[in-house]
């Protein structure tokens, strides 16, 4: 799930959208209450609001390469959850990313805001007066850099916050009226989005841890002096790392994968032989006729375990 990359969708000719507009929206602190007010008090004509409608701005604690720790703003649809755990390093910056000329203008990425990992931070105050629920798209200060979720294209509209207690931001079209630093993957994969090769929507299914793979940097092969000499002939620590393939886990996962009801149905490319080859009953001609076959298969290139059991036993 953490793989997983957006597909982003094709950007909206938005030369005809009216200009947005600050509603009063009392008590409408989470996404739902601000739905429900959307559809009572500003109803559509075409269909009623839903959380995807909405853009949700989240406030996050950033680490850059450089160890600064900032604050940042990531803006996802309504209907989508930030994974706290699993943060994903943002992408470039891009000159269409930076806003339009006529709302958000050109966001400049600040120094040092390409974000290693990030942790939820506590939704507020972000510029004095910001309160959760009320954080504004298009009035992110230049401080904070604003991430946004790949769904979020030039001319997709939004109802937003607007930075005040109990305002909303109605018609806000992305790339005219707001800009952004970047794009992330941030939002929690759920059943149904696009697969990123585009064949079709996704579905989750649980698995079997395999292996693991561990990067240790420098810190054993410093305790060790494990060095080597580069290209140019000078002495360097390496780095190292490891990796761990379970053959436990291996078979558990084949018995998992490749079984009817009278047991385990081995794959042909791990199999111990091609064929299993019993010999059963009492008649010498039996394993007469069992001793031909597996010598008759070995000979055409198959991998055979014959069990003579019953043969040795009775000699």
């Amino acid at each position: 799930m953490e793989a997983v990359t957006t597909p982003a969708p094709e950007p909206i000719e938005y030369s005809d959208a009216p200009a947005a507009q600050v509603h009063h929206t009392p008590g409408t602190d989470t996404i739902e209450t601000l739905v429900a007010a959307a559809n009572a008090d500003h109803p559509r004509e075409d269909r009623a609001w839903t959380a995807a409608d909405t853009l949700k701005n989240v406030v996050v604690s950033v680490t850059t390469p450089e160890g600064q720790r900032l604050l940042a703003v990531i803006g996802v649809p309504g209907d989508r959850e930030v994974d706290s755990s699993a943060p994903r390093r943002p992408s470039a910056p891009s000159s269409e990313w930076r806003g339009g000329p006529a709302g958000g203008g050109e966001r400049g990425r600040p120094q040092g805001a390409s974000p290693s990992g990030a942790r939820l931070h506590r939704p507020w105050d972000l510029h004095g007066r910001a309160s959760p629920g009320s954080v504004a798209s298009h009035r992110v200060g230049d401080g904070h850099p604003y991430l946004v979720d790949p769904r979020i294209v030039s001319g997709t509209r939004w109802i937003t916050g607007a930075n005040e207690q109990d305002q909303h931001v109605f018609g806000l079209v992305a790339y005219r009226d707001f800009g952004w630093d970047g794009t992330i993957e941030s939002v929690v994969v759920r059943d149904g989005d696009p697969a990123p090769d585009g064949s079709g929507p996704l579905e989750t299914r649980r698995g079997i841890e395999m292996g693991h793979i561990f990067m240790l940097g420098r810190r054993y092969a410093e305790a060790l002096g494990l060095q080597l000499l580069n290209a140019d002939g000078k002495l360097q620590t390496v780095t190292m790392g490891s990796y761990g393939f379970g053959v436990t886990r291996a078979l558990a996962a084949l018995a998992e994968s490749n079984h009817d009801d009278k047991g385990l149905i081995w794959p042909l490319s791990v199999a111990p032989a091609q064929v299993h080859l019993v010999a059963t009953g009492k008649g010498e001609e039996i394993f007469e006729y069992a001793d031909q076959l597996a010598r008759q298969l070995e000979a055409a290139g198959v991998d055979v375990i014959y069990d003579d059991r019953p043969k040795v036993s009775r000699a």
